[in-house]
């Protein structure tokens, strides 16, 4: 009587935490819903509709590990009973995976679902397993095998009256069709695509992997008005579906834009945060997060920091170019960068090239050889010319803009650094637009206009300065002892008696960095303690009496 009145006790209970997490799933509270599966799941089985419920609840608040663990129960309970539902299961954890940035595993996943619908005819789950392998296709620069997959999937589309798989059909033909050089016709295909995602009839796990698609292909255009546009459109549906971790994808792309004309102090504690967010939930994302902040450490003239922040991006999975090169470049490693440079150009797909062949250009300039920077000039500027976004032409513009100016071609330099600068300015990226200055102000030095050059470098330096980070260097200044812009913040800062935490706090970097920058200032300086440090940042006119 006990046992069956305790056994009763707990179905009741079961019962009733099932009841609440179903109810709070349909209003959407997450929290509440994910509290209640896991008291259901610990007091018993519960039916698999539930446990797949719990999955996608542990999915929306962003704990990916265990969402994927739940899947997998699904999934071993549906190949046994169902195996149609399980070749669609197994494609969810697929993408999951491929999420998370594992791509072995994924296939793995995939393989499963192949091999569940070996011998069926033709259908739905054919097609989201079609998007899948073109995704692999796309991260492995397989351009044949983007196509076919691409072509398999128009196919299947046309055929089958389905949203979701109508918008990846539509996503696989603009990757495709980015990846053959026709970017008009890529963009038409991902608007048409996006639609379905703003109406809501798209499942949310495959819609936030098209937005992904989508943005991670924009920014490798450097077409930042479309980027910008899209990264508004998905921060909307984030807002109405509020899949936690893809809050963070979004501020990974936000942040990415801002990049271009925003301060760089506030810009490296919000990618560090949202990088490490994605560590566990979105490796793909995540690596191009500390990827990103690598860039921002390196103009910003932190050494150290850029490369702890390219090697966790190659952790995840990402390689870390041209960034690392130009890295190398900027402490005089020149060989070596041209090194990691043409390793990377040997395996690089026709979009990966391009930004590739940029830092090739400047690359080859620091090591002095003319006829390699005319080289990938040229190429950046067929690739220019075929795939005609804005950054492409800003960046062609700007490499040859450079290498005339080191021919000594000084006017007809000065008249492709001007479309340079149009260009950037549709971008919005100042960086950049400062460096052009600066290779104009070369330019104008060779034709005698020294006020134009004086009126160039003071425009850079404005712009620097706003954006706290270092000068390019294309006009060979060179900063006192050495000195990094952030280097030379810091100092200024403890001359006026501060302590590391309160250095941390006013130029908003954590304490171990203050110590970090301390650190390459005494070892420039050649001087060991802080009093002497600024007593040299006086005598130099690095820092002036008030």
């Amino acid at each position: 009587m006990t046992a069956a009145t305790g056994s009763d006790r707990r179905a009741s209970n079961n019962s009733t935490a099932l009841h609440e997490a179903r109810t709070a799933q349909l209003q959407g509270d997450w929290a509440a819903a994910y509290r209640a599966f896991v008291g259901a799941d610990g007091i018993g089985p519960m039916p698999l509709d539930d446990l797949d419920a719990f999955a996608t609840t542990a999915w929306r608040l962003g704990r990916g590990r265990e969402a994927i663990r739940l899947a997998e129960r699904v999934y071993s309970q549906m190949v046994r009973t169902d195996p149609a539902a399980a070749a669609m299961k197994a494609l969810d954890i697929g993408l999951e995976w491929l999420t998370r940035g594992d791509v072995n595993i994924a296939q793995g996943w995939m393989n499963r679902a192949r091999r569940l619908l070996a011998g069926t005819t033709e259908g739905l789950t054919h097609g989201y397993l079609a998007y899948l392998d073109a995704v692999v296709a796309l991260v492995q620069q397989d351009s044949p095998g983007l196509a076919r997959h691409a072509e398999q999937m128009r196919v299947l589309s046309e055929e089958i009256d389905d949203s979701l798989l109508t918008s990846l059909a539509l996503v696989a033909q603009a990757v495709a069709a980015f990846d053959a050089g026709r970017v008009a016709d890529g963009y038409a295909l991902v608007d048409e695509a996006i639609l379905p995602l703003l109406a809501g009839d798209v499942r949310v796990e495959w819609a936030g992997d098209i937005y992904c698609v989508v943005l991670h292909l924009c920014h490798k255009l450097a077409d930042a008005p479309r980027m910008r546009s899209w990264t508004n459109a998905m921060a909307r549906w984030c807002d109405v579906n509020s899949p936690v971790s893809y809050y963070r994808v979004c501020d990974v792309h936000r942040l990415q834009l801002a990049a271009a004309d925003d301060d760089y102090r506030r810009l490296e504690d919000e990618l560090l945060t949202a990088s490490s967010a994605l560590e566990e939930v979105n490796a793909w994302v995540g690596s191009e997060g500390f990827y990103e902040l690598g860039e921002v450490r390196r103009l910003r003239g932190d050494t150290a920091g850029a490369l702890a922040a390219v090697a966790k991006a190659r952790e995840l999975g990402m390689d870390p170019q041209p960034g690392e090169a130009l890295l190398r470049c900027s402490l005089g490693q020149s060989q070596a960068a041209w090194a990691d440079l043409r390793v990377a150009l040997a395996g690089a797909g026709r979009l990966d090239r391009m930004r590739l062949l940029r830092a090739a250009v400047m690359v080859a300039l620091a090591r002095n050889d003319l006829d390699e920077a005319w080289q990938h000039s040229r190429e950046l500027s067929e690739g220019a010319e075929v795939f005609g976004t804005p950054g492409y032409r800003a960046w062609a513009a700007h490499a040859r803009g450079a290498v005339l100016v080191r021919s000594g071609e000084y006017s007809a330099a000065l008249g492709v650094l001007k479309v340079a600068l149009r260009e950037y300015r549709i971008q919005q990226s100042r960086y950049e637009i400062a460096e052009v200055y600066e290779w104009m102000a070369l330019a104008h030095k060779g034709i005698g206009d020294h006020a134009g050059a004086t009126a160039d470098i003071a425009t850079a330096d404005n712009i620097y300065e706003q954006l706290a980070v270092q000068p390019s260097g294309a006009c060979g200044r060179n900063s006192p002892g050495g000195l990094t812009r952030r280097e030379i913040e810091v100092l200024r800062v403890i001359a006026g008696g501060a302590t590391n935490r309160q250095v941390a706090a006013q130029i908003v970097i954590s304490e171990k960095t203050v110590g970090r920058h301390l650190a390459n200032i005494y070892a420039k300086l050649g001087v060991s303690s802080r009093t002497a440090a600024v007593t040299w940042a006086y005598q130099n006119g690095v820092i002036r009496e008030a």
